[in-house]
C-alpha cells in the first residue's frame, strides 16, 4: 500500500493492512541508484555506454493508498501536545518516535538470478521470483517504520539481456522482491548506476516508479536532482541524501544524474531538506577500499564532516563488499559500511558474503529535537543450495540455515568488526527481532 507524488505528503508503509502498520511514502520525490563480484581484483574501468536516455515512467501511475494517519513534524503549535506516537522497534521513552532499517548492497549476479529462476518454478511466479532470496529480511523489515535498501546496478528490461561483472544490468524482478518483502524505498547511487548508460539509469527509475518505491541518488531530470527527497513515517518526516565516490571511472551524460561525493554539496542537500520540512536528515555514503575492516581516509572524512556541519542526524555507509565498524562520533553515530545484502559468495573473501543490517530509532526530546535513541544491528550471511539471504543473529529468527561452526565464524567476525570503534560501550547492540515488542 504506497502512494508517490511530486509536492504531496504520500503513501503508506508497503505492508498488508493487515498488520496495522503505517506506512512511509514520499513527500517530494528527487528521484533515484546500485558492485564489483568478489574476485580478487577490485573494480575496474569501462567505457561509458552512449545508449539513449529513456525517461521513467509517470510517478503518478503508481497505485495509490491512504496517507498514514497523523504524519505530523516536530513543528507542533505553540502549547499544543504532541500526538504519541510510539513507532516500531524498542520501547521508546520519547513521546514522538520512529524507526528506519538500512542495509547494504543489492548486487545480483548471474548464480543469483539462476536461483531466481529455480524458484520461480517452485512458486509459479515466472520467469523469476527473489523473493525467497530475500525473505529472511521480511521480520526485520516488519519491525522498522521505514525500510531503505540500496540499488547497486541498473536493471534491464524483464525480459532481458541480463549482464553481471564488469557492466552490470540485472533482472528488475530483485526490486519487486524488494519491495514485497518490506523495503520502502532505495538509495540508488554507486561506482556501477551508468555501467547501462542513460537509458539503463532512466530503466531503473522508471522500475522503482512503478513499483511506488521513492528513491534518491540518481536522477532522470535535472528538475528531479533539485528537489528535496522526503519520507514521510506516521512522527517524522525523514530526508535521505545520498552519493558515491566515483563511477568507475565512467562519466554521466549529465552532471545532474548522479549524486558524487562532496560534503559541502551534501550538507546543502540536507539544508534544502529541512527548509523544505524534514525533521530528521541521514546521509548514506557509497565509499570504501574493497574487503577491508576499517573505513578509509575519505569515509572518514566525509563522515565527520557531515556530523560536524549539525544538518545530519544518523550516517551510514556501504560499497566496500564487507561490514565496517560503528562509531559514535562526538554524538553522531556513524555506520561506515553494511557489507552486501545480497551477492553470489565469493570463494576468496568471506567478508564478501556477510552483511549487517541496522535499525536506529529516533525519538524528539520536549523541545521538538529529534535524535538516535536506539541503534541494533543484525549479522548476516549469504548461503547457497539455495541461494537465500540468512540472519545469524544470536536468536536466529529463521531458524539455523548455516551450520554452527560457519554461524559463530561470522558472528565472531562481525561483532569484532562492528564493535572496534566502541560502538557497544557507546550503546549500540546486536538486534534481536524475536523480542521487539508487538504494536
Amino acid at each position: 500500500m504506497r502512494s508517490i507524488g511530486f509536492g504531496l505528503a504520500a503513501g503508506a508503509k508497503g505492508r498488508a493492512a493487515a498488520r496495522g502498520k503505517a506506512a512511509a511514502a514520499l513527500l517530494l520525490l528527487a528521484a533515484a541508484a546500485g558492485c564489483a563480484p568478489a574476485a580478487p581484483s577490485p573494480d575496474t574501468d569501462a567505457p561509458a555506454s552512449n545508449s539513449a536516455s529513456s525517461s521513467a515512467p509517470d510517478p503518478s501511475a503508481a497505485s495509490a493508498s491512504a496517507t498514514a494517519s497523523d504524519p505530523g513534524s516536530s513543528g507542533t503549535a505553540a502549547g499544543a501536545v504532541p500526538t504519541p506516537t510510539p513507532g516500531l522497534g524498542e520501547e521508546c521513552a520519547a513521546v514522538r518516535c520512529f524507526s528506519m532499517m538500512v542495509a547494504g548492497d543489492l548486487l545480483v549476479h548471474p548464480q543469483l538470478w539462476t536461483q531466481a529462476g529455480a524458484d520461480a518454478a517452485a512458486s509459479g511466479k515466472v520467469p523469476l521470483d527473489f523473493t525467497p532470496l530475500l525473505e529472511g529480511k521480511r521480520a526485520y523489515l516488519d519491525s522498522a517504520d521505514l525500510g531503505i535498501c540500496h540499488m547497486e546496478t541498473p536493471v534491464a528490461e524483464a525480459d532481458g539481456p541480463y549482464t553481471g561483472y564488469p557492466l552490470f544490468n540485472v533482472p528488475p524482478q530483485i526490486l519487486t522482491a524488494a519491495r514485497d518483502v518490506g523495503y520502502d524505498a532505495c538509495t540508488t547511487a554507486s561506482n556501477h548506476t551508468v555501467d547501462a548508460g542513460t537509458a539503463g539509469l532512466n530503466r531503473t527509475l522508471g522500475v522503482l516508479d512503478s513499483l511506488g518505491l521513492p528513491h534518491t541518488g540518481s536522477y532522470a531530470s535535472e528538475a528531479d536532482a533539485a528537489k528535496p527527497f522526503i519520507l514521510q513515517t506516521p512522527a517524522a518526516k525523514v530526508s535521505v541524501v545520498e552519493a558515491t565516490y566515483g563511477l568507475n571511472g565512467m562519466t554521466a551524460d549529465f552532471d545532474w544524474q548522479v549524486d558524487l561525493l562532496d560534503p559541502a554539496v551534501m550538507i546543502a542537500k540536507a539544508k534544502a531538506a529541512r527548509a523544505a520540512g524534514a525533521d530528521v536528515v541521514v546521509g548514506a555514503v557509497h565509499a570504501g577500499d574493497e574487503y577491508a575492516s576499517v573505513p578509509n581516509a575519505q569515509q572518514v572524512e566525509v563522515a565527520h564532516a557531515l556530523a560536524d556541519s549539525g544538518e545530519f542526524d544518523f550516517i551510514y555507509g556501504h560499497h566496500s563488499h564487507s561490514v565496517l565498524p560503528i562509531e559514535n562520533y562526538n554524538g553522531t553515530w556513524i555506520a561506515y559500511g553494511l557489507g552486501n545484502s545480497v551477492t553470489e559468495l565469493s570463494p576468496w573473501y568471506d567478508v564478501n558474503n556477510e552483511g549487517l543490517i541496522l535499525r536506529a530509532q529516533f525519538g524528539q526530546d520536549d523541545d521538538g529535537a529529534w535524535s538516535v535513541t536506539d541503534l541494533a544491528w543484525a549479522p548476516s550471511v549469504i548461503v547457497r543450495d539455495p541461494y537465500r539471504w540468512c540472519s545469524v543473529a544470536a536468536d536466529l529468527p529463521q531458524g539455523a540455515c548455516a551450520t554452527p561452526e560457519h554461524q559463530a565464524a561470522v558472528r565472531a567476525r562481525t561483532i569484532g568488526v562492528v564493535e572496534s570503534m566502541g560502538a557497544a560501550d557507546a550503546g549500540a547492540h546486536e538486534w534481536l527481532v524475536s523480542t521487539d515488542p508487538v504494536r
